[in-house]
C-alpha cells in the first residue's frame, strides 16, 4: 500500500488540487483519508464549550487513532472511520467503513506535522498559498458552508488560525517532497501525482 500525505494551510487548494487528482483516475485502487474527520469526541462538553476549542492546534486530532487506523488499512484490515459534522462542533453517531486500497491519499492541515503519521507515508506533498488569499477563502467557505458569521471567522483567523499556521502547519513543510503552489495553475503538478498513482495501482494488481 502506498500513502500519500497532503498538507497544508486552511483554505491554501489542498482539498480542491486532491480532488483535482483523484477525478482523473479510477476509484478502485485509490482511497481517501481526511484528517477532518478525526477530530477528538468531544461529547463531555457542551456545544458553547466546543465551540471555543482550538480546533487547528494539534491536540485537537486523535492523531493516536488516525495511526492506529491507517497501520490497519496497511495491514489489509477495514476501518470505521469518524463522521465528523462542523455544524455540531462534534464526532457523530455513524462511522465509515473503509477497505484496504493500493493508494490511500491523506489530506489535512496538520497531516505533515505528526512524525508517526508522517512516517507512514510515501510520498508528502505540502500545498502552498499566501495567506491574504487563504484567509479570502476561508471566510466564503465558513460563511456559505458552515454555518458560521462573518465576526466569528475573522477573530478565529486572528486568534488561532494564523498563529497555529505560523506554529505548526508552515513549519511542517520542511517535510515536504513537492510544494505545490496552488495560486498558480498546476496541471503538472496533477498530472505528476496521477501517473505516480497509476503506477503504484497497476504495480498492486
Amino acid at each position: 500500500m502506498t500513502i500519500i500525505g497532503v498538507a497544508g494551510g486552511t483554505a491554501s487548494g489542498k482539498t480542491t488540487f486532491v480532488n483535482e487528482v483523484i477525478n482523473g483516475l479510477s476509484a478502485d485502487g485509490l482511497g481517501l483519508i481526511a484528517q477532518d474527520a478525526y477530530y477528538k469526541d468531544n461529547s463531555h462538553m457542551t456545544f458553547d464549550e466546543r465551540c471555543l476549542l482550538n480546533y487547528d492546534h494539534p491536540e485537537a486530532i486523535d492523531f493516536d487513532l488516525m495511526v492506529e487506523q491507517i497501520k490497519a488499512l496497511k495491514a489489509g484490515a477495514s476501518i470505521d472511520q469518524p463522521v465528523y459534522d462542523y455544524k455540531i462542533h462534534n464526532r457523530t453517531a455513524e462511522t465509515l467503513p473503509i477497505t484496504p486500497k493500493a493508494v490511500f491519499i491523506i489530506e489535512g492541515i496538520l497531516v505533515l506535522h505528526h512524525k508517526a503519521l508522517r512516517d507512514l507515508m510515501d510520498l508528502k506533498i505540502f500545498v502552498d498559498a499566501p495567506g491574504d488569499q487563504r484567509l479570502m477563502r476561508r471566510m466564503k467557505r465558513d460563511l456559505a458552508e458552515r454555518g458560521r458569521d462573518l465576526n466569528e471567522v475573522m477573530q478565529r483567523y486572528s486568534e488561532t488560525l494564523k498563529p497555529m499556521h505560523d506554529a505548526y502547519i508552515e513549519p511542517s513543510k520542511a517535510h515536504a517532497d513537492i510544494v505545490v503552489l496552488s495560486h498558480q495553475n498546476n496541471p503538472q503538478a496533477v498530472s505528476l501525482l496521477q501517473t505516480y498513482i497509476e503506477s503504484k495501482i497497476s504495480h498492486h494488481q
